[in-house]
């Protein structure tokens, strides 16, 4: 599988955000889009996912599913949890995995993995900001999509949760995921390649 970007625009209210951006990115592969506030970057990640329109440029995917669309075989994390605060931290993932059309027998799993099975009755609204980035790191677990669109993954997780994110991010690669991150902090991948946007 591969994700190739071609002269990539976006204009945002009538403002050019950035222009003529390219890369290309495949199975086992992560880009980490860096550069300062304002720059593009989690507008990069939403016209990769095809929630924001390209004002030019050309977006290609090869190899996976020829009937489905990116998004459909991504998952995008952006900057909402997408979390409902009545619904308990199981419910919550189990709307996803429902919603997301996978089944249910990974879901345990998943939240053993982000540190949240003892939890799983507690309401999402009682979550603390760093509980909540977890849980929402677990449905890139119980619903395994080829494509990971990460916009600021790490935000409000403590240092053993980053570090554990690391190692998830680590394992998606070497099953032949893709990841693209926008990131202000490095990505923790060795191997990542780097797009900067805007002004050095």
């Amino acid at each position: 599988m591969r994700i190739s970007a071609s002269n990539l625009g976006c204009v945002r209210s009538s403002r050019e955000i950035f222009r003529n951006v390219n890369f290309s990115l495949s199975s086992g592969e992560a880009l980490a889009v860096v550069g300062p506030n304002g720059a593009g970057k989690s507008s990069l990640l939403r016209m990769v996912a095809g929630l924001l329109r390209l004002e030019s440029g050309r977006l290609e995917l090869e190899g996976g599913d020829s009937e489905l669309t990116i998004l459909e075989q991504a998952h995008y994390l952006g900057h909402q949890d997408a979390l409902k605060s009545a619904l308990s931290v199981a419910e919550n993932l189990t709307f996803w995995a429902g919603y997301l059309g996978n089944g249910l027998a990974g879901l345990a799993e998943a939240l053993e993995t982000v540190g949240l099975a003892a939890i799983r009755d507690l309401p999402a609204g009682y979550l603390s900001a760093g509980q909540r980035r977890r849980l929402s790191i677990a449905r890139l677990l119980a619903v395994p999509r080829p494509i990971w669109l990460l916009d600021e993954a790490a935000a409000a997780l403590d240092q053993a949760a980053q570090v554990r994110l690391i190692e998830l991010m680590r394992t998606h690669l070497s099953g032949g995921g893709l990841i693209l991150a926008a990131t202000h902090a490095p990505l923790g991948l060795e191997a990542a390649q780097e797009l900067r946007l805007g002004k050095v």
